[in-house]
């Protein structure tokens, strides 16, 4: 179970009748023959968590790389603050205010804690020392292990620096891409409060789950994805308490 701050987070986190930062439209991704995201469609609003529901091949993180510049949609629109981002290369829409923290980490283990850090701000050219203490008051245990190698350290760890690396470039928008994933329960509550830290001081999330119910804990709203498509988009509140999703992703019978 969360904690309750983590979960009165989401209650007053996101102001009404926000700006939408993120407006994606009808996209339709494919890898080769294989048709990945079928007329997908949701919007972020500036200060929101929002969150990204599914089972595994539905379409999650796909849509993620999608934004991201990754991946190039074959039709539709993705607008950033409304400008297009849709098919601009992934480094150019990092330097448009949107870093992502990918499955899997990918942190550089051979590397300093401190190096991969610095390569979080390539985008900006150089490290701001005010970004480097920000990440270091939300993960005090990356500033212990500045000189350790990534590689060495605790999966937690791992997870600690792949999103600290995402903050350096500084984002408005950040895309979180499975941070619980292989997680002891004790962690996970650790990395959703700090998703909660995150967002509170002013950065937008886009988070991509596969524990929902921690992930609707701290959410504003939330989409459901199936194979590739979006099926339901409500508040995190009401897809608590929508039957299918609890029966689906929630573990209720």
């Amino acid at each position: 179970m969360t904690s309750a701050p983590v979960v009165e987070a989401r209650n007053g986190a996101a102001p009404a009748r926000a700006a939408t930062m993120l407006s994606v439209h009808d996209i339709n991704t494919f890898y080769g023959h294989i048709h990945a995201l079928k007329g997908v469609s949701l919007e972020v609003e500036q200060g929101e968590i929002v969150t990204l529901i599914g089972s595994n091949g539905a379409g999650k993180s796909t849509t993620l790389n999608t934004i991201a510049g990754l991946l190039t949609p074959r039709t539709g629109t993705i607008e950033l603050n409304g400008r297009s981002i849709g098919g601009v290369p992934a480094h150019k829409v990092a330097t448009m205010g949107v870093a992502m923290s990918p499955e899997g980490r990918r942190i550089f283990p051979r590397m300093s804690v401190l190096e991969n850090l610095e390569m979080g701000a390539f985008t900006r050219g150089k490290p701001d020392p005010a970004d480097m203490e920000r990440v270091f008051d939300l993960f005090p245990r990356l500033k212990e292990r500045i000189a350790q190698k990534a590689g060495t350290m605790s999966g937690g760890e791992q997870q600690m620096l792949a999103m600290g690396r995402a903050l350096m470039a500084h984002p408005s928008l950040l895309l979180l891409d499975e941070p619980s994933m292989g997680l002891a329960p004790k962690l996970v509550e650790t990395i959703f409060a700090t998703i909660v830290d995150i967002n509170r001081q002013g950065t937008t999330v886009l988070l991509v789950e596969q524990n929902a119910l921690m992930a609707l804990a701290i959410a504003n709203r939330g989409y459901v994805l199936q194979t590739g498509k979006i099926v339901l988009a409500d508040t995190a509140h009401n897809l608590e308490r929508n039957e299918m999703v609890r029966k689906a992703y929630l573990g209720e019978e």
